[in-house]
């Protein structure tokens, strides 16, 4: 792109040795700029048994650079949670296109642990953590009526007001536990590919990769290595 200097924090002849505290400073950075809603949306790729593939975007809840993962919160029962559990693997892709930057993950999943899930359900608004309990993700709905109806339910179950498109309810501090099929997830990097973009198209393209070894509802994680890509 015009203006845009060749040299960049991947430009230099020795790597940094490992990625994922680089996608956390950006992340920040994305969030400091501010030029887009959500700097924190990711593309997450799973495939079924079969190997079809399909994708969504998410929220990242998290970066742990160590051990090294990232963390996402879903509805287990949703077409992505159910692909989750028959293959055990997923992509996820950062993209930020005015900061001219773009982060690639690929690796194993795992549910995060209760106490995680448990702790992000009660962070989020009243509304939201309803609405976990009034939608079957994914499932087919006859009506509009009938999502607002099942809201009304939970709304209903709880002792809550029904959440309305204007947001003008009252508050509203009582319980609303997490539902046993909703909560997070943990994709741990075995491969991260970091890439700026550059002049003609030349852009900056590294990828760092380990091994994986499952210990438990964990990994035990070897040394990256790194490789620089052709744009």
């Amino acid at each position: 792109m015009p203006g845009m200097s060749t040299q960049t924090e991947l430009s230099a002849g020795t790597p940094p040795a490992e990625p994922l505290a680089i996608l956390e400073r950006w992340l920040e950075e994305a969030r400091s700029a501010a030029t887009q809603p959500n700097p924190n949306a990711m593309v997450l790729a799973t495939c079924d048994a079969d190997g079809r593939p399909s994708a969504r975007v998410v929220l990242c809840k998290g970066v742990a650079a160590e051990p090294g993962y990232i963390a996402f919160y879903t509805n287990y029962a949703s077409r992505k949670g159910r692909e989750l559990a028959a293959t055990g693997r997923a992509a996820a892709v950062f993209h930020w296109d005015a900061l001219h930057r773009q982060v690639r993950i690929e690796g194993p999943v795992v549910r995060a642990p209760a106490a995680d899930s448990d702790a992000y359900f009660a962070s989020r608004p009243w509304q939201s953590r309803l609405g976990a309990w009034a939608s079957e993700q994914s499932e087919p709905v006859e009506s509009r009526s009938a999502l607002e109806r099942a809201l009304a339910a939970a709304a209903d179950r709880f002792g809550a007001p029904v959440p309305n498109a204007r947001g003008s309810e009252p508050p509203f501090g009582g319980p609303i536990p997490r539902p046993s099929h909703w909560g997070g997830y943990r994709l741990w990097a075995e491969s991260v590919e970091l890439w700026i973009e550059g002049p003609a198209r030349i852009h900056d393209r590294l990828q760092w990769r380990r091994p994986l070894t499952a210990a438990g509802e964990s990994f035990a994680a070897g040394p990256w290595s790194v490789t620089r890509l052709q744009p």
